[in-house]
This record gives C-alpha cells, sequence and structure tokens, in this order.
C-alpha cells in the first residue's frame, strides 16, 4: 500500500478534524492562553485559543520533529480553521446534522480508542487538557458534519478504476509490502507543558524514567496500567514496516524484541515505544487485497476532491486574518 508515516496528521486530516482538540494530551489549562482574535470569518470569529488548542493537536511523528518553522505551522492551522468554519457554515445551510445516537455512538468509540475506561476518566483527562465534556461534544459532532458534508457535496464524482487498483497493489507487491516484516507498536506521550522551563523538562524526563523502571519490573503487559497510574496518554501504533517508520524511530528498534521499550526524546517531550509483536507478514493476493485498496484509494481522492470544493467557499466568503 502507499507508505504512509505513522503518527503523522495532514492537512486533510486537519480540515475535517479542526478543533478536535487532544483531550487526551495533558496541556495547559485554556485560561493560560491570553486570548485575541486571530481571524474572521464571514460573522464568526476564531481566537488564539481555538488556534494554541489546535496546534496542541498536532504531535511530530514517533523518533521524528515538525519539519516547518512555528510561524508557517501557525499560518496553515489557520487556513484550516477557516476551512473549517466555512464548511460547518455550508453544512448548516444544507440542514446536515448529526442524531443524538450517531453522537453517543462517536463518543463511545472516542472513548475506546483513547483507552478510557469510564466516565470519571474521561472528566480527568479533559480537566487536565482545559476542556470541558461539551466542548468534546462539539468538536466531535463538527467531525462527523464535515464528514457527512464531504459525501455530500463530491462523494459522488469519487472514481477509482480496476487499473489504479491493480498498479499499488503491483507497486507494494514489488517493494515487498505484501509480505515483509512488521511490528506492532504503541506508545505513552509525555509532553512538555507550553515554553517549557529547564525544572519542568528534567521533571517529565524523570517521569519517563519512573514510567520505564515500572514497566520492566511489573513486566511488558503492565504498560497500560502503569500509564493510566500516572495520567499519561497510550497511544495504539498499529502494525507498521520499519520501512514506513522515520528514521530514528526505525534505528531505535532495530533489532528489538516483543516487550522492549524504546524511549525517545522529541521536542514537545517524550515518547515511550513499546513492540508488542514482531511478525512476518503472509503475501496478500490480489483478489484478497484489491477491496482494501479500493476502500483507501476512494478514501484519498474524497478528501482530495472535498478540499479543492471547500476552497471554493473562499470566494462568496468574507475572510479577514489579524496575526
Amino acid at each position: 500500500m502507499h507508505k504512509t508515516p505513522i503518527w503523522r496528521m495532514t492537512m486533510i486530516t486537519l480540515l475535517i478534524l479542526a478543533g478536535l482538540a487532544p483531550a487526551m494530551t495533558p496541556g495547559p489549562a485554556r485560561a493560560a492562553v491570553v486570548d485575541r482574535i486571530v481571524a474572521q470569518v464571514n460573522d464568526e470569529i476564531i481566537t488564539q485559543s481555538e488556534l494554541e488548542a489546535m496546534s496542541r493537536s498536532i504531535e511530530p511523528e514517533p523518533g521524528g520533529a515538525r519539519a516547518k518553522g512555528g510561524k508557517q505551522v501557525q499560518r496553515e492551522l489557520l487556513e484550516a480553521l477557516i476551512d473549517r468554519k466555512l464548511a460547518l457554515a455550508e453544512a448548516k445551510r444544507r440542514g446536515i446534522s448529526v442524531s443524538d445516537k450517531e453522537m453517543d455512538q462517536a463518543l463511545q468509540e472516542f472513548r475506546r480508542r483513547n483507552n478510557i475506561p469510564d466516565d470519571a476518566a474521561l472528566d480527568k483527562a479533559l480537566t487536565q487538557s482545559g476542556l470541558t465534556y461539551k466542548d468534546l461534544r462539539d468538536q466531535i459532532q463538527g467531525q462527523l458534519v464535515q464528514e457527512r458534508l464531504a459525501n455530500v457535496a463530491v462523494g459522488g464524482k469519487v472514481t477509482v478504476s480496476d487499473a489504479d487498483v491493480r498498479r499499488i497493489y503491483d507497486e507494494q507487491t514489488k517493494e515487498g509490502g505484501m509480505g515483509r516484516e512488521q511490528v506492532h507498536l504503541r506508545m505513552i506521550v509525555l509532553n512538555f507543558p507550553a515554553n517549557p522551563t529547564p525544572a519542568q523538562k528534567e521533571e517529565i524526563q524523570k517521569k519517563a524514567e519512573t514510567l520505564i523502571k515500572e514497566i520492566r519490573q511489573a513486566g511488558p503487559k503492565a504498560f497500560s496500567e502503569v500509564a493510566r497510574k500516572h495520567e499519561a496518554e497510550v497511544v495504539d501504533l498499529g502494525s507498521v514496516a520499519e520501512a514506513d517508520m522515520a528514521p530514528p524511530l526505525a534505528e531505535a528498534i532495530r533489532g528489538g524484541k516483543p516487550g522492549d521499550i524504546f524511549p525517545i526524546q522529541t521536542p514537545k517531550g517524550f515518547q515511550l515505544i513499546q513492540m508488542t509483536e514482531r511478525r512476518i507478514g503472509r503475501t496478500i493476493s490480489f483478489e484478497e487485497a484489491a477491496p482494501r485498496i479500493r476502500q483507501m484509494l476512494m478514501h484519498r481522492n474524497l478528501e482530495k476532491l472535498y478540499i479543492e470544493w471547500v476552497k471554493t467557499l473562499r470566494t462568496k466568503a468574507v475572510i479577514k486574518i489579524m496575526m
């Protein structure tokens, strides 16, 4: 399949998920941000706090660092937020909505993906991030509305040819992607606070060392339990080939075995990577792989058309940028 480094958000993901702040990522409380208006979109505004919340949701891939400068990233995030405002306004005009039942299902899925066992754990994580339950619900609702809008606006124009499916399969087979070795990884994220002092950085480093020590003493299966004990986020990175990883991560895990932990420092804090499995994937036939490849291409083409379509909304909008 098309190589996509793990844990990397593309700008289309930002467009669809913009505003979905990482409730599971500890960060400074919202009150710590000196709020000001950074843009106006028709009759709506975008504040500095919205931009900061979105910025906190963008993590570098394990072992990697964000390639672009801070100002450029901030401007790209602002452009994504502008597009989000325009898209949600258009969805409202078209009468696109999400039912309470669909919202409840989405929230349950959110908890499952973030390893949140109960309401108490969710409330605690939200409080740490300066968010409320209403914030989270509103943000997930915005995501679902945009996904529905994308299908309504451009879904009927998405096509994938049999030739494209065969081409992707042949390319991946040639690279050994249908049978190469893969490892399953999960990660504990320990972020520095905003504008950290040397003492705060040292505190996070000591916390990372404590977690590693406790996990090694309790055994590999205690990874998630120790993380919860220390109120740290656990992210399942899934199975990935070393060739698809950021070079520092690939280098760190090379020669490792299931159960091993690999601490990596990034500009935003520490990532504790655990390998849970190492296996050689079996070779998949074209007939078996084709539906998955087609779905991937459909999704990719939908994203491309949606981005282009949302840009057309700008021609009818009044947009003022104040940053």
